[in-house]
């Protein structure tokens, strides 16, 4: 981890960017979800990740965790989140907030509409631990071993 003086801003050596969702690769996570890397470590970040989750019609991902708060907005369509076993349902532009620790899943209200949310982690080392599996893996790591799939 580096280091920084105090009088200098955490985002200093990061080099502005301008990312399109739609030139870039999608990995698939299965079930209809395919996730497009944004703000990332490969970008130069080294505070916090973004990225854009798609679901298609009906698609969910499974409940997990993970070591550091999330903030999830809905960019299209419209989705069920349970968060800490309470379900809401959600709409564009509406944002959730869960803590580190704190079970979670989305799913796409829609059976047939697609569904996007942006998500943005508190840490580059964000990591998500499957409930079901009690497997931990680095967020990350999933952009890196996904299968590239198209965008839409």
């Amino acid at each position: 981890m580096h280091h920084r003086p105090t009088d200098q801003p955490c985002f200093a050596s990061f080099e502005p960017a301008v990312l399109r969702p739609a030139e870039l690769t999608a990995f698939s996570r299965g079930g209809g979800a395919r996730t497009i890397p944004l703000v990332t470590r490969a970008t130069g970040a080294e505070v916090f990740l973004t990225g854009q989750t798609l679901f298609d019609g009906g698609a969910g991902i499974a409940l997990h965790t993970h070591n550091c708060p999330e903030s999830v907005t809905i960019l299209e369509g419209d989705a069920l989140v349970e968060i800490d076993g309470t379900e809401h349902h959600v709409t564009r532009f509406d944002t959730t907030y869960v803590p580190a620790g704190m079970t979670h899943r989305f799913r796409n209200a829609s059976a047939t509409e697609p569904m996007r949310i942006l998500w943005t982690y508190a840490t580059v080392d964000a990591t998500r631990t499957i409930v079901e599996t009690g497997v931990t893996a680095r967020v990350d790591a999933e952009h890196a071993k996904g299968t590239p799939r198209d965008n839409d």
